[in-house]
């Protein structure tokens, strides 16, 4: 069975740890990167099916990552779920116009995360 790969990047270490063992006990490949510009370095490496996005992170925000993903012809049809405290309407807007497929506002259940993956992943 090939497993889906996943790339988490949020500047608060201790949810990438969270999610990446929610994740990996489900066998899921992780990778993980706590600031925008070290995620897209791994993302271009990792060639991740889905990436799990905060939006407010040093260096590269989540809008501008979400924006340079899709930009990028080796990882346009990647799959971007942000993750998020900022949970406006505009904010929500602002991250499906940048490329997102899905918007979790943080705090999230591990039930909604999970059912979300499995629904970007499986479509």
């Amino acid at each position: 069975m090939i497993h889906k790969k996943i790339l988490i990047v949020d500047d608060e270490k201790s949810i990438v740890l969270a999610i990446d063992s929610i994740l990996s006990a489900r066998g899921y490949n992780t990778q993980k990167a706590y600031d925008g510009k070290k995620g897209l370095e791994i993302a271009k490496e990792f060639k991740p099916d889905l990436i799990l996005l905060d939006v407010m992170m040093p260096f590269i925000d989540g809008f501008e990552f979400s924006s340079l993903i899709r930009n990028d012809k080796a990882l346009e049809d990647t799959k971007i779920i942000f993750i998020t405290a900022k949970g406006e309407i505009n904010d929500k807007k602002d991250g499906y116009s940048k490329g997102g497929d899905d918007y979790i506002v943080k705090p999230f259940s591990t039930e909604k995360l999970l059912s979300r993956i499995n629904f970007l992943l499986d479509a």
